[in-house]
C-alpha cells in the first residue's frame, strides 16, 4: 500500500520479474509495482535497495522436510 508507482524497483530487477500494475491503484492512488513472475527471481535484493519507501521485503522461503 506504500508504494508510489515510481518504477525504480522495475528498472533495477535484473530478472524482469517487476512490473507496474497497468489497471488497478493502491489506496493511495498509485499504479503499484507487483511481481509479474516470482519464480525468475533470484533474490538479489537490487529492488529493494533501491525503494525509496522500504516498501519491498526480499527474503528466502526454506522448504523443510515432513
Amino acid at each position: 500500500n506504500r508504494c508510489k508507482g515510481c518504477n525504480l524497483c522495475v528498472v533495477a530487477c535484473p530478472a524482469d520479474v517487476l512490473s507496474l500494475q497497468p489497471k488497478e491503484v493502491n489506496d493511495r492512488g498509485y499504479h503499484f509495482a507487483y511481481a509479474v513472475s516470482e519464480e525468475k527471481c533470484v533474490g538479489c535484493g537490487s529492488c529493494a535497495a533501491v525503494c525509496p519507501d522500504a516498501c519491498i521485503e526480499v527474503y528466502r522461503v526454506v522448504k523443510k522436510d515432513a
